[in-house]
């Protein structure tokens, strides 16, 4: 019985490793146009939003916070990114929508995309966690050389997998994290997102790419859900 027992033990492990399994990659921007995204907590995209050269490009203040038409729980995320000198942008998951949160970093945690260099966010926040590949105000990444200057591109992923966050940046994991449970809820309590209604409970929401005011591209952008 006990055989068995340590059988039946192990035939679970393994179905639920299998169950954690990555699905097949997804494109979640064509290269042509603005299909599965849309503004946060409305509809279409602004023409301020332009598509060149096979990236989706923020010409200027004003386009707006985009999010897919999809929702996502465990997934990795793969895209590349190439901000303007002295600019700022942000990648956040799990968004949640509601006329309550006017903005998508409301609840969405962000990985910070940033000219390290020289926009002044980069050096406010503690040990540098407003730097390029952070978890905004949370956590810094651990090497602020993996970054490439504004103007260049820079291969980004990120991972979110059983209460479990990473940030990698052109082939360095730079953040991981937790996304809930006592440790989540310290690293809240000491950042400016503390008291914050929304912020980080959602377990599954939209990818959100922001609006700073300033330039930035996307491009490759693609993902494949855990399940």
């Amino acid at each position: 019985m006990a055989m068995l027992t340590v059988a039946g033990a192990l035939l679970f492990g393994l179905t639920s490793v299998q169950a954690q399994k990555p699905g097949k990659w997804v494109s979640l921007f064509n290269g042509k146009n603005f299909d599965g995204w849309r503004t946060y907590n409305g509809k279409g995209v602004s023409d301020i939003w332009k598509v060149e050269d096979g990236a989706m490009v923020m010409t200027q203040k004003g386009g707006g916070n985009l999010v897919t038409e999809g929702e996502f729980g465990d997934f990795e995320l793969e895209f590349d990114w190439k901000i303007s000198e002295a600019g700022n942008s942000g990648v956040m998951f799990h968004v949640h929508e509601d006329p309550k949160f006017g903005q998508p970093y409301q609840t969405g945690p962000e990985i910070q995309v940033l000219d390290d260099a020289k926009h002044p966010d980069s050096f406010k926040g503690a040990a540098g966690n407003h730097k390029a590949g952070s978890l905004y105000d949370l956590l810094p990444p651990t090497d602020l050389k993996a970054v490439k200057p504004a103007g260049q591109w820079n291969k980004a992923k990120i991972v979110i997998k059983n209460g479990r966050g990473e940030s990698w940046l052109n082939g360095i994991k730079v953040v991981d994290f937790p996304t809930k449970g006592a440790e989540w809820d310290k690293m809240v309590e000491n950042s400016k997102f503390k008291g914050w209604e929304g912020f980080g409970r959602y377990d599954r929401g939209r990818i959100a790419l922001q609006d700073h005011g300033d330039k930035v591209w996307y491009r490759n952008i693609r993902i494949r859900e855990i399940k």
